[in-house]
């Protein structure tokens, strides 16, 4: 498992790397301009469909490793080449409806494209969406793919096969950028890029399944397939029984990026769906490492330590998960709100994405920097859930904050434009770890909630000292540098940050909080050695 993990964990990190380098060369291309705007609403249905058909641990994935992982033999399965015929023919009739339909699909996820205005937008969108249908049935045999060569003991190229759709975008928007002579923004490459951006998603997805194709070849498992159809198989219903309420559930949980993006295409101010894109990537690049940092070492204890005997035990992992969460994510979500404009200047800030977009992009990262704990903190909790063998009540409050979200975005956007969707989502995560904990304060017989607040108060506390003291550095800094020129902006940043991060280090080291003190310890233990 180890040397699994191992072999995933960096795999992903070189995906994460290169589609955080496809993002700048898009941002560069097009800025927040209307065909990257346009992208963000067109790819709402393809995106989903690779992230929940396609995505390792989706439900296809899951599915297939779920049955074929009982098989004795895992190269020749007759039920594989049965749901892949049976899911491929649904799946081409959801990628026709979708090219057919475009126009209404834009229309219903984003109302607010059909003014004068936006009206560029919204032709771009159903360009882009219409070329981007294909991905509908690449997304199911990725995800088929990716289970098959798991169950393999494949599990290299699977996971770094989302390194190639990056490739194929940042090829393809690079050279239409050089072409343009840097021009991408005039309103005569307008269309044009925004169709050179669905193209080479649509080339990036087809060359991720290429990948696992040639992958299958190798192992030797595509040479034992005759294509031989079975509906009757114990083996496709099995699947079936598992694939179809997995998919459902997980689609449920996306809607509330429908709705954001429904809120987002009503605000007047252009480029808001780009921004949210580009402000995410910036909360969830750092997010997901240290996640994984936390969340993986402590979900195997958690499941551990689901009987009753161990149940006092259990606790303290969980104050260790969100005492450790709170020690990542606060203060580096200060520094987000204290240096957001240098921080997007200088990721940023090249090519077509100018300083108005540096301005609308640094609003949100600054709402996204002060939810970034309670984001963490939640995923901690629904992990304890998971553990104890109860997944319906996390979906259950999901349910529930759809609902809530509506709500929410529609005061916070009215009263705070584009910030105020970032902000609608930090109100739905703060419901749902209230949620959550309420209801294992119930299950575990108790929790000591309010000895677990005082040392997380402190490190919020020291947080919000670290980050005023950072925005006072970057502004005596830029007094004496200027604040023009990305080396100066870079040096800004680099001192700023470490004085903020020294202060918030000298102020945890006073409090003296043990699962900070042993999380640090060992971590120098591991540098020195």
């Amino acid at each position: 498992m180890v040397g699994i993990a191992g072999i995933v964990a960096a795999a992903t990190l070189i995906s994460k790397i290169f589609g955080f380098v496809r993002q700048l060369v898009v941002a560069a291309a097009f800025g927040l301009g209307p065909s990257a705007d346009a992208f963000n609403y067109a790819y709402t249905i393809p995106g989903f469909l690779l992230v929940l058909l396609g995505g390792i641990n989706g439900p296809f994935y899951s599915a297939i490793i779920s049955v074929l992982s009982k098989q004795n033999d895992k190269k020749s399965s007759p039920f594989v080449e049965t749901v892949t015929i049976l899911v491929g023919g649904v799946l081409i009739i959801v990628a026709i409806t979708i090219a057919v339909f475009a126009p209404q699909f834009i229309d219903i996820f984003a109302p607010g494209l059909r003014t004068p205005e936006k009206e560029i937008v919204r032709v771009i969108a159903i360009h882009q969406l219409r070329i981007m249908s294909p991905i509908a049935v690449l997304a199911g045999f990725i995800g088929i793919s990716f289970g098959v060569l798991n169950a393999n003991n494949q599990f290299w190229l699977p996971s770094i096969s989302p390194l190639f759709s990056s490739i194929s975008v940042i090829l393809g928007v690079g050279i239409f950028f050089l072409q343009a002579d840097n021009q991408t923004s005039n309103p005569e490459y307008l269309v044009q890029g925004g169709i050179v951006l669905a193209i080479s998603t649509v080339a990036g997805a087809t060359l991720q399944f290429i990948v696992q194709v040639l992958a299958q070849i190798k192992a030797g498992i595509l040479s034992q397939l005759s294509l031989r159809v079975d509906f009757h198989q114990p083996e496709v219903k099995n699947t079936m029984k598992i694939m179809l309420p997995a998919t459902f559930s997980s689609g449920m949980l996306h809607i509330n990026l429908y709705t954001d993006l429904f809120f987002a295409s009503l605000i007047p101010v252009n480029g808001v769906a780009a921004g949210l894109a580009n402000a995410g990537l910036l909360v969830q690049t750092p997010l997901g490492i240290i996640s994984n940092v936390i969340l993986v070492p402590l979900l195997p204890l958690f499941s551990q330590l689901t009987d009753i005997q161990y149940r006092q035990e259990l606790k303290l992992r969980i104050r260790q998960g969100l005492i450790l969460s709170a020690f990542t994510m606060l203060p580096l979500g200060a520094l987000m709100v204290a240096l957001s404009l240098p921080i997007v200047q200088v990721i940023y800030e090249r090519g077509a994405f100018d300083y108005k977009d540096s301005v609308l992009v640094s609003s949100l990262l600054i709402v996204n920097g002060i939810g970034m704990f309670v984001y963490l903190g939640r995923d901690v909790l629904v992990r304890v859930f998971y553990a104890l063998g109860d997944g319906q009540t996390p979906f259950c409050i999901s349910m529930v904050n759809i609902g809530l979200n509506i709500i929410f975005d529609y005061i916070f956007v009215n009263t705070l434009g584009a910030p105020g969707l970032v902000l609608a989502t930090l109100g739905v995560n703060c419901n749902s770890v209230f949620l959550l904990l309420f209801i294992l304060n119930r299950k575990l017989n108790g929790l000591p909630i309010m000895e677990w607040s005082l040392p997380i108060l402190g490190l919020a506390g020291a947080s919000v000292v670290a980050g005023v003291t950072s925005f006072a550095t970057l502004q005596l800094c830029q007094i004496f540098l200027g604040n023009h020129g990305l080396i100066t902006l870079l040096l800004q940043l680099v001192i700023s940050s470490s004085v903020g991060l020294c202060l918030f280090g000298i102020i945890t080291a006073i409090m003296k909080v043990p699962e900070v003190n042993i999380f640090a310890t060992k971590l120098l233990q591991h540098f020195v050695k």
